[in-house]
């Protein structure tokens, strides 16, 4: 019966949040056009493949994102407090809020979200350096400390100091586990941002990752943090109905940058970190291809790619939106196949 209990629990989860979000987002989608919510694109002079490209897309409602941790952490407390006034009821069986599993990542996923939903209204307005909201270094340290809270978390509070490289076993890190944990948690985070430029690409790669995370805690025995996931994929199913081409609403910052960071969390607390490259594949291409980029245009003075990152670089060599989209799905998904056979089967 517990057995049952274990699978039931992240499918009615899945589904619940899945409803939840079809049920409010087309509310959501005029609440953000009729407050003018939308797309701000940087000028001809900074980015001109881009610009060119993506010139009719301004306008369009974004901040969609905000709607995908929202639900996730209006389900989680909704169903704390029914299982609390209903003790004893399948309501506890569905209360994934736990100190040790799940209160990080929740937190990360709505204080990373709330920075997120700020630079946005920023960019929105017009407000920062070209117009584009928050100057990076600001954006790199705003969500830094959000990886050092955690960081202090998983250290002081919960005893990790130990990481598990496949094939080796465990190793203890001491105090150097703290920097690992920003690193990994911030180059995630900015990682899935960078993602965030074709309609549902940035929403269908997060969905291949988050889901096969899923797979992970499952496996661990980590339940409560398998319905917390379960809460966000059934959000990102519903979201991903209504941003792929053409896209409806964006995810903006607010929901790429919440995602980003609660997956590199998730990925220390299933103690995967080596198994996070592979499965978020195309997060390490999208950003190495911005820093070669970045790297070759400061030492050789030329650009390697036509514009970064590189989905950019492939819809300026003519190939449809939609064709990117899909195909970097398709290595997003085989990657997080790659993954999680390693990560099930290799110890």
């Amino acid at each position: 019966m517990l057995y049952s209990y274990t699978i039931i629990g992240p499918l009615v989860i899945f589904i619940l949040s899945f409803i939840f979000a079809l049920l409010i987002i087309t509310p959501f989608i005029r609440f953000l056009i009729r407050y003018r919510l939308g797309k701000s694109i940087r000028a001809e002079g900074d980015t001109p493949v881009f610009t060119s490209l993506h010139k009719k897309k301004e306008g369009i409602p974004t901040m969609g994102g905000l709607f995908i941790w929202v639900i996730v952490a209006l389900l989680a407390i909704i169903l704390s407090l029914l299982a609390k006034y209903f003790p004893h009821s399948f309501f506890e069986r569905l209360d994934f809020l736990d100190r040790s599993e799940t209160w990080l990542p929740l937190g990360a996923l709505v204080i990373a979200g709330a920075v997120g939903a700020l630079d946005d209204l920023l960019n929105i307005k017009k407000i920062g350096p070209n117009g584009g909201g928050m100057k990076l270094k600001t954006r790199l340290f705003l969500y830094s400390l959000i990886a050092i809270g955690g960081a202090w978390w998983f250290y002081f509070k919960l005893g990790w100091n130990a990481i598990n490289i496949p094939g080796f076993g465990e190793v203890f890190l001491g105090l150097w586990y703290i920097p690992l944990f920003i690193l990994v948690v911030v180059a995630t985070s900015f990682s899935l941002n960078e993602t965030d430029g074709l309609d549902g690409l940035a929403g269908g790669v997060a969905l291949t990752a988050f889901s096969a995370y899923g797979l992970i805690a499952f496996t661990q025995g980590k339940i409560e943090l398998t319905m917390l996931i379960a809460a966000i994929v059934g959000a990102l199913v519903a979201f991903i109905w209504f941003n792929i081409y053409p896209a409806a609403f964006f995810m903006g910052d607010t929901g790429s940058m919440a995602l980003g960071t609660t997956l590199g969390v998730i990925a220390m607390l299933t103690n995967t970190v080596f198994i996070l490259p592979i499965i978020g594949f195309i997060l390490v291409i999208e950003s190495l291809s911005v820093i070669i980029q970045t790297a070759s245009k400061k030492l050789r003075g030329k650009k390697i790619f036509l514009s970064t990152p590189i989905h950019h670089h492939f819809e300026a060599l003519g190939w449809p939106e939609t064709k990117v989209t899909m195909r970097f799905w398709i290595i997003s998904g085989m990657a997080a196949v790659f993954g999680l056979i390693i990560a099930l089967t290799v110890k």
